[in-house]
């Protein structure tokens, strides 16, 4: 769709203004779902080239950090690293380090190394019949974050025992997400969303708008704090909860959010909904926070000046609706 026909120029070089972009979208199967990239460009060649460095950042990420991969780097690494330390790509060791510091802050809410445990809940969900508990113990002690060990001097890996195994897929997507719009950026593109699954990533507003309108939940939440629509920009959405990835078994939901402590899905209807500067950070803790509980979750999040989160707990007893004081402050801009 075509917004407008005024250029301006700047140095003898006509450059795009706000009114004369158009918006393209493309949509690629990546990291497990579909990834969408959205972009304002001058022409259909500034976007393909947009798509382009966007889905292959993405792509090379998804061959770094899948767990399904059985040669990724992250599954090569608890075959290889086990007592010896790896080094690895910067890519890599940037999402270890940034899920090891979450794990340390919740102490171990959060755990990237329960991918033993993850698999049978992934198996779990396709057979609907929940793991055996036996088969859980076993895979329970090959787990713990304190069997990974990071050191950044010399940017290598460690794990403490065999048949380990890494799964970054709570946190990932959103670090996809965001690296994907900074690939798009370097060709100049202001204006950019990228989303992969429930991670989201955006620069500057739409032409014409304050914001992108990031919907945040269906309007049913009996809070007049918290808008259905934010308009944001320059940041990262990320929301964790049991509407699309759960087992039902004998009257219960498990959600594919496994609380480490338990090695258990999560029980409870509880949705996490946080906003942040990078996915890194969003995608980790929208996680963390579930886990976490209402108010350990609120005061996590209270202690990280650039987050805000929104948790919405659902019991028979109604809904519960929890926004950080930063939250509170976005729905008002």
């Amino acid at each position: 769709m075509m917004l407008g026909a005024v250029l301006s120029a700047s140095g003898g070089r006509v450059v795009p203004t706000p009114s004369t972009l158009e918006r393209f979208e493309a949509v690629q199967p990546h990291m497990g779902t579909l990834a969408r990239i959205t972009v304002f460009t001058a022409d259909a060649a500034d976007a393909r080239a947009a798509f382009t460095a966007g889905f292959d950042r993405i792509r090379a990420l998804n061959a770094t950090l899948s767990d399904y991969l059985p040669d990724s780097e992250i599954n090569r690494i608890t075959r290889t690293a086990v007592g010896v330390p790896v080094p690895v790509s910067a890519d890599l060791f940037t999402v270890l380090r940034a899920a090891q510091d979450l794990s340390v802050a919740t102490d171990g809410a959060f755990d990237i190394t329960q991918g033993p445990v993850t698999r049978l809940w992934r198996d779990a969900r396709k057979t609907r019949l929940a793991p055996d508990a036996a088969a859980l113990s076993d895979a329970a002690r090959r787990t713990g974050y304190r069997k990974l060990h990071l050191d950044d001097v010399t940017r290598s890996v460690a794990v403490d025992q065999p048949e380990m195994a890494l799964d970054v897929g709570a946190i990932g997507k959103g670090h996809a997400a965001s690296e994907a719009l900074a690939a798009i950026a370097q060709l100049g593109v202001r204006s950019a969303l990228v989303a992969i699954s429930g991670d989201l990533a955006f620069s500057g507003a739409p032409p014409g708008q304050r914001g992108w309108r990031i919907r945040i939940h269906d309007g049913d939440l009996p809070d007049p704090r918290v808008p259905a629509v934010l308009h944001l920009t320059h940041a990262a959405v990320s929301t964790s909860g049991n509407s699309e990835q759960y087992l039902d078994v004998d009257g219960r939901r498990y959600s594919h959010v496994i609380d480490p402590a338990t090695g258990l899905g999560l029980v409870d209807d509880i949705t996490v909904t946080v906003v942040a500067p990078h996915g890194l950070e969003a995608d980790g803790l929208d996680t963390a926070l579930g886990v976490l509980g209402v108010e350990r979750a609120l005061a996590l999040v209270e202690s990280r000046r650039d987050a805000a989160a929104l948790i919405v707990h659902r019991t028979k007893d109604g809904v519960r609706v929890v926004p950080s004081s930063r939250f509170v402050e976005l729905a008002r801009q």
